[in-house]
């Protein structure tokens, strides 16, 4: 399974990133259409968190989403 799945789902899943992520506004989301690069390096900027933890956060996302069944 790969981040491509989650792109191609990018409208069902955008309410469970602005869930855990409440800083990023829905016009960032829009932008950012899923985009792995560019949702960490937003996360990052938003969060004042490291590259490599908003990567681990998205990992996180990437696996819940693979268990709730809205990603194959």
């Amino acid at each position: 399974m790969n981040w491509d799945r989650i792109e191609g789902n990018w409208k069902q899943l955008h309410g469970n990133v602005r869930e855990q992520w409440g800083k990023l506004t829905d016009d960032h989301l829009h932008v950012l259409a899923g985009k792995r690069d560019g949702l960490a390096g937003k996360i990052q900027e938003r969060y004042g968190i490291s590259r490599d933890e908003s990567r681990q956060q998205l990992t996180g996302l990437h696996k819940r989403m693979k268990e709730m069944n809205h990603v194959k």
